[in-house]
């Protein structure tokens, strides 16, 4: 019986002493292999691993995953201009996958994640406040936003990798004023976009008065040349016609002077209420006189 209970328990050892010289690595996770208290072995491939049992060796895991460092609070940041902003940011990062940066990452914070995120916070800032103290408002917000990235990446990324932290992405979620100025902000805005109104008004109406101005001119060449026209026909026709009646009353005189004081009575006497007070004798009613030397009647035309 005392053999059996000295065969389990002797069983019982060899199984603790086996289960403490194997050991898991999970694929989430790398393994530090320890050897009186110096790092001996990073092993990052999952699986079934051995290692002398303690305290010759030990085991320390570490979380390979991809951590999100959020800012809580926007930060405040002053430009070139000397004008404060409020950036929100955030960070992807995870511990570095070469042999040496697992390592770097232990000595560095002792496997502690929350001395990792402080410290990564840290660099973020710094590389933020370095990139926006170099450029304006406008160059952080929308003309420059890229060259910021880049510029706060390429810092980010060289300053984690000496403390064994590899860097997926950096963005910025917001940038803004904060609110102390924004209605200066918003005011200077107003008045811009104002200005640029009232300047496109003027423009537009400096040009409907140029539009105008060349309509009038051309309206009136085009009435100065169509009465010119029209005073040219107007000359040929007059012309022509004092042509003709020249021809035709000049065949006749006598019946052109005749023709002439017909006219003169059609118009004198136009109306029955019209009273005129003239001497008889008066050449004007020459041809109402009796007939006679001074008032016989036309001679018929020659033909």
């Amino acid at each position: 019986m005392n053999r059996i209970a000295s065969t389990v328990v002797l069983a019982f050892i060899a199984l603790m002493l086996l289960s403490s010289t194997v050991f898991v690595v999970d694929q989430r996770k790398y393994a530090i292999v320890f050897a009186l208290g110096q790092i001996k072995e990073v092993i990052r491939e999952p699986g079934l691993h051995f290692k002398l049992p303690p305290p010759f060796q030990n085991v320390v895991f570490l979380d390979n995953r991809i951590t999100t460092i959020e800012s809580p609070d926007a930060d405040r940041f002053i430009t070139a201009e000397k004008m404060n902003i409020l950036v929100d940011s955030f960070v992807k990062w995870r511990i570095g996958r070469n042999e040496n940066q697992p390592k770097l990452y232990y000595v560095t914070f002792g496997g502690d994640e929350s001395r990792a995120r402080d410290r990564m916070s840290q660099i973020i800032k710094a590389a933020l406040n370095e990139e926006i103290s170099k450029r304006t408002v406008a160059e952080v917000i929308s003309g420059q936003r890229s060259k910021v990235m880049d510029g706060i990446r390429n810092k980010v990324v060289a300053d984690a990798a000496q403390i064994g932290v590899e860097i997926i992405d950096v963005r910025l979620k917001r940038v803004e004023y904060v609110e102390q100025i924004n209605n200066s902000v918003y005011e200077r805005m107003k008045a811009e976009r104002t200005r640029v109104a009232n300047e496109l008004r003027s423009t537009g109406s400096a040009e409907s008065e140029k539009i105008r101005a060349d309509a009038e001119r051309q309206r009136a060449v085009i009435l100065a040349e169509a009465y010119r026209q029209a005073e040219e026909v107007k000359g040929e026709g007059d012309a022509k016609a004092s042509a003709i009646y020249a021809e035709a009353f000049g065949r006749n005189p006598e019946f052109y002077k005749f023709y002439r004081s017909l006219e003169a009575y059609r118009t004198t006497f136009k109306n029955h209420g019209d009273v005129m007070v003239m001497d008889a004798s008066s050449d004007f009613f020459k041809y109402f006189k009796g007939s006679g030397a001074g008032g016989a009647a036309p001679a018929p035309a020659k033909k």
